[in-house]
C-alpha cells in the first residue's frame, strides 16, 4: 500500500472560514466517504477547540484535492434517540439497494451507541434508529443483502482498559430483515495478544470481490508501556457467510510513521475509515486491478490517504 504523496490531503487549514463553521478548527479526521456522480464525497469528522464535533463535506473530482464545504452537515430525526447526545462521530458511507446509508457513532448519556442514518448526497443526514441500545462502535454495513438478510460488521465496547476507557478486542457480524432490528449471528474475529492488533474494530464498509468479501479494519497494540499504537489490516470473509474468516493479515498494511501521523491530539494514529474504488462491476465486484483510495485518520488530527489495488490487498492477507 502506497501512502500519497499529497499527504497530509486534509487538515484543519482546509476547512473554510465561514459563519457556518467553527472560526479556529482543531482538527478533521476518520471521514467516511462514498462515490457519487463521478466525484469522490467524504463526510469529515470536524472538531472545534470546544471538542465539539460535526459533519462536513467535501468533494473531489481525483480522490485527492477536496473542496470542502462551508457548512456543516445537516442531522435530522435525533429527537426520536433514545438518551442524550453529546457527540455524532465516525461516519461510513454505504451504497445499498440504491440508496445511500450511513453508520456512525454516538457518544450519549450511558456510553457509545452506533446508530443508521439515511441520506440523498451526503448534505443531510436522516436518522433512521440504533443498532442496539447497547455499547456498540465501528459499524460498518455490507453493500447488498445475503442471505436475505442485512448485515454489518460490529465492535461491542466490552474491553475496560486500565485508562478506563472502553473498547473492544472481537468483531461481531449482525444481521436484520430490516435494516432496524439486529441480532448477533457470530462473532468474526478476535484480537492477537501481544501483536499488532490486540484489540480492533473495523475500518469502511467490506468491499465485494471474486474471492469474497474484503475488510480492512483498526487493530490496537497496547502492549507498549507509554502509548497505543493504532493500525490498519486486512482480512478476507466467504461470499455468502461473511463471518467465517478465509484469510488475515498476519501483518499490519498501515502503521504510524509520519510525523503528522505520530504526533496530535491522539498520537500513533492510524485510522482506516472510508475506502472507495476507482470502479465497480455492474454487479458491484471490484476487480483486481481497481485502485482503492483508503481515507484514514491520522492522530486524529487530519485525513491521510493510502492507494493499494484490490488484488494487492488480497494478496496482503494471505501472507504469512
Amino acid at each position: 500500500m502506497i501512502s500519497h504523496p499529497r499527504n497530509p490531503i486534509l487538515t484543519r487549514a482546509d476547512i473554510p472560514v465561514s459563519e457556518a463553521l467553527p472560526r479556529d478548527v482543531s482538527s478533521v479526521f476518520n471521514p467516511g466517504g462514498i462515490k457519487l456522480g463521478g466525484e469522490y464525497v467524504l463526510l469529515l469528522r470536524v472538531q472545534d477547540r470546544g471538542r465539539r464535533t460535526l459533519f462536513v463535506r467535501a468533494t473531489s473530482a481525483d480522490g485527492v484535492s477536496f473542496r470542502v464545504d462551508g457548512h456543516p452537515v445537516a442531522v435530522s430525526g435525533l429527537e426520536a434517540f433514545p438518551h442524550e447526545i453529546y457527540h455524532l462521530y465516525d461516519p461510513r458511507v454505504t451504497r445499498l439497494e440504491g440508496r445511500i446509508y450511513v453508520t456512525c457513532a454516538i457518544d450519549c448519556a450511558p456510553g457509545c451507541r452506533s446508530a443508521l442514518f439515511e441520506t440523498d448526497d451526503c448534505r443531510s443526514l436522516r436518522y433512521l434508529g440504533l443498532l442496539a441500545d447497547s455499547g456498540l462502535r465501528n459499524a460498518a454495513l455490507f453493500p447488498e443483502r445475503i442471505g436475505g438478510s442485512y448485515l454489518i460488521f460490529a465492535r461491542p465496547n466490552d474491553h475496560l482498559g486500565a485508562d478506563g476507557v472502553r473498547s473492544g478486542a472481537t468483531i461481531v457480524c449482525y444481521a436484520s430483515p430490516d435494516l432496524l432490528h439486529w441480532e448477533p449471528v457470530s462473532p468474526v474475529f478476535s484480537g492477537r495478544p501481544h501483536y499488532w492488533d490486540e484489540l480492533l474494530g473495523s475500518g469502511p464498509p467490506p468491499l465485494k470481490t471474486s474471492e469474497g468479501w474484503l475488510h480492512i479494519y483498526h487493530g490496537v497494540a497496547t502492549h507498549f508501556a507509554s502509548v497505543n499504537i493504532y493500525q490498519a489490516g486486512v482480512s478476507l470473509h466467504d461470499a455468502a457467510s461473511p463471518w467465517n474468516v478465509l484469510a488475515r493479515s498476519g501483518q499490519n498494511i498501515l502503521e504510524p510513521r509520519e510525523p503528522w501521523e505520530q504526533s496530535g491530539q491522539v498520537p500513533n494514529v492510524v485510522f482506516p475509515s472510508a475506502a472507495i474504488p476507482e470502479s465497480v462491476e455492474a454487479d458491484g465486484t471490484v476487480l483486481p486491478g481497481t485502485r482503492i483510495f483508503i481515507y484514514y485518520g491520522a492522530a486524529d488530527t487530519c485525513v491521510g490517504l493510502a492507494v493499494a489495488t484490490a488484488g494487492e490487498l488480497l494478496a496482503a492477507c494471505r501472507e504469512p
